[in-house]
This record gives C-alpha cells, sequence and structure tokens, in this order.
C-alpha cells in the first residue's frame, strides 16, 4: 500500500477536533484511509457504510445507536446519502463536550465537495475539520523503486487512482479509468445535478480535457456545446463539485500590471485527462497535442497536495508575457513561484524572469520532467517535481 500523506493529517486532526470530514473522488482510497485509521484503534472503533443495506438498518434509530458508541471513533462512508444525519451528530458532540469528551468521535466520508461541505457547515460549524484526499501524487510515490512499482512516468500516463495506478497494463488501466468516467455519468451526475444532461456533462468534460490548462473560457465552451454560457458554469461547477477538475483563480495582487482574470482550468487527474482523449500508453500521450499541458496538470496537483492548506495555489500571467505556473502564497506574501516544463533539461523563461520581477518570491523553480537540482538561473533552482512535492511536505 502506498503511504497517503494525508493519512498522517487526518489523525492529528481527530486528536485535536470532534470530527474529521474526509472528501475525495470516488475510488479515491478515501475508505481504504479510513479503515487504517479505524484499524489503529482497534476496537474502539466501528465503521458503516451508507451503500450498504446492512449498515442503513444500523442505523433505523440513527440516535440511538450512535448514542452507543460513546468512546468509539465512528466512521460514516457516503455521508452524503443521509444530510439528515449531520443535526444529530451536531447534538451528540456537544453532549460529549459537555461531559468533557472533546476529541476524535466522527471521521465522515464523501465525494461531493461543496455539497457534502454545505449540508455539514449548517450543523457541524467548529464542530468539523475538513481534510481532501486527491489522487496519488508523484511526492507519494516510494523512493526506492522497483520492478513493482509505479514510477512518475506511470503515474502521469495512468493517473493516480489506486486501481488505474497499479494495473497489470496500461490496456486494463485504461479499461478502468473508462468505467470510472461511465460511472460517474450514471450514478454521480443523476445523484447531485438530476436537472443536467449526463451526455452535455461528458462532452464538457471532454473539451476540458482538450483544453487541459487553458483559461476558462465560457462563451466559446457555451458554443461548441450549443448551450448558454451559464449552462457551461453550471456543467463546470458540478464537475469542481465532484473534485475532477480545478479552478485554479488567478493572482491577484495589485502589481499594477494587466493581470489575467480568468481562472485556469484543470482535469484534475492526469489519467482521466488521457482516458477522455482515449491515450493509453506512453507513446500515445507523448505524441499528443495536450502532452505538455497534461504534465502541467499533474506537477500542479502534486504540488497543491503537498502544500496542503498552508498556502494559497494560484497562477501568474499578464498581457505582456510574464507568467507562472503555478503561485504558492502564505500570509500575503509570494513564498514559491513555479514554471513547469516536462523537458529533463529545460531552461529559465523571459516570462518567468518577468514574473519574479514583479512577485518577488522568497524562492523560485523550475520543476522539470528528469531527476536531479541544480541553478537554473539566477535566483531560479531546477528541480523534480518529486523534489519539489517532498520540500513541500516537509
Amino acid at each position: 500500500m502506498i503511504h497517503r500523506h494525508v493519512f498522517d493529517l487526518v489523525t492529528a486532526r481527530l486528536r485535536a477536533t470532534s470530527s474529521v470530514v474526509l472528501l475525495g473522488p470516488r475510488q479515491v482510497g478515501k475508505t481504504t484511509l479510513a479503515r487504517a485509521v479505524a484499524d489503529a484503534r482497534g476496537n474502539a472503533a466501528v465503521y458503516l457504510d451508507l451503500e450498504s443495506s446492512a449498515d442503513q438498518r444500523r442505523l433505523s434509530d440513527p440516535e440511538k445507536f450512535l448514542r452507543a458508541q460513546a468512546g468509539k471513533l465512528v466512521v460514516i462512508d457516503e455521508i452524503h446519502r443521509a444530510p439528515g444525519l449531520f443535526p444529530i451528530l451536531r447534538g451528540l458532540i456537544d453532549g460529549r463536550r459537555r461531559a468533557g469528551d472533546r476529541v476524535g468521535h466522527f471521521l465522515l466520508l464523501g465525494s461531493a465537495s461543496l455539497d457534502l461541505m454545505r449540508q455539514s457547515s449548517e450543523s457541524l460549524a467548529g464542530r468539523a475539520a475538513y481534510v481532501e484526499l486527491a489522487t496519488i501524487n508523484a511526492g507519494e510515490l516510494p523512493g526506492t523503486l522497483d520492478h513493482t512499482t509505479p514510477t512518475v512516468e506511470t503515474l502521469w500516463v495512468r493517473g493516480g487512482f489506486p486501481e488505474s495506478l497499479l494495473a497489470r497494463d496500461d490496456a486494463n488501466s485504461l479499461a478502468w479509468r473508462r468505467d470510472l468516467i461511465r460511472a460517474y455519468l450514471e450514478r454521480e451526475v443523476p445523484m447531485f445535478a438530476p436537472r443536467l444532461p449526463a451526455a452535455t456533462v461528458e462532452r464538457c468534460w471532454r473539451m476540458l480535457a482538450h483544453g487541459q490548462g487553458s483559461l476558462l473560457n465560457q462563451s466559446r465552451l457555451a458554443t461548441s456545446l450549443g448551450v448558454s454560457a451559464p449552462a457551461v458554469g453550471r456543467y463546470v461547477d458540478l464537475l469542481v463539485d465532484l473534485l475532477l477538475v480545478r479552478r485554479l483563480a488567478p493572482w491577484s495582487g495589485n502589481a499594477g500590471k494587466r493581470l489575467v482574470r480568468s481562472p485556469k482550468v484543470y482535469v484534475r487527474d492526469s489519467g482521466l485527462v488521457h482516458a477522455l482523449l482515449d491515450l493509453e500508453s506512453w507513446n500515445d500521450v507523448v505524441g499528443h497535442p495536450v502532452a505538455g499541458a497534461s504534465w502541467e496538470g499533474l506537477a500542479v496537483e502534486t504540488l497543491i497536495a503537498a502544500a496542503g492548506d498552508r498556502y494559497t495555489p494560484t497562477f501568474y500571467r499578464t498581457a505582456d508575457g510574464a507568467e507562472v505556473d503555478l503561485v504558492l502564497e502564505r500570509g500575503g506574501s509570494v513564498a514559491f513561484a513555479v514554471e513547469i516544463k516536462r523537458s529533463s533539461s529545460p531552461t529559465v523563461s523571459r516570462g518567468l524572469r518577468l514574473a519574479c520581477d514583479v512577485l518577488q518570491p522568497t524562492e523560485a523553480f523550475l520543476v522539470h520532467g528528469g531527476s536531479g537540482e541544480w541553478p537554473a538561473a539566477a535566483g531560479v533552482t531546477a528541480v523534480s517535481l518529486r523534489q519539489l512535492a517532498l520540500r513541500l511536505v516537509a
């Protein structure tokens, strides 16, 4: 099992607060991680899956059942299927707090961020911490590789869903991802957005994959899809809510420059990008025009996951060509400016130099597709994706 950095974060949050809400797309490994957290407590934990009819029956009288679990960590999977539980959880948490039992009560799992956060925030404000489990990223791959351990290149092609990454071969990996896409369109879209046509959502998703890492242009997408611009906004909102797409906001500091104001849009998992574009192998990917943008998306997701909630991620772009693919801010100042290149021997672009003159980052990096670290230019360090991810985690 590949160790997920979020495991330590979830464990720490449970020691500090009453409940933790673990968010992540389907099949990303939330259940595996939650069971590992529960197993570490032995008999002092109970696991409930709200997709299981047996567990649904156990919660036929939810308040009575959950009260009987006092002193245990209760893990509730697919919590968004039972929004009526949230007021009950609030009452139980408040009662236990008054009795002096303040931490480690509930671990709640869900696969739609905005919907679940909206439901939970109404009842669990101040009572829950939120943690996101994304797909496996380059910083989580084992440092010692053997023939059974995926490389960063394999991660790029197949993406970070565990079943896809660890599949027997590329063909089986692609088949698994196609099934996941179909499952989202047939189950999740009707569940979370019953009025949105799944076929149009799929077309929008594929178009976003073709335009990986580009600025969001709702009017252009609307014309291609034959719908209104507000409708495109709803489709993108749904994909963001399902944690399948990221809208990366532009840096908005007052720099006296003509800054780009539109967000960049990424399909968050590179393997899904390739499945949506019907790319199976490494050769298929590197020969496709999306290759550079796909690698950029993998790097952006890896570094944002490594940075966690300690930094605010944005990008920087001006009309005169100054550009940084990823800006990580902390405390109102730019900590890291990152340019991303797939080449193993890239050079620092004029755009990065111009951007750094304005942003004045504490450190600037040129992430490349090879291995090793070296000074690339004055104030800019060339570094591999895995190396920078590990540095951010530390």
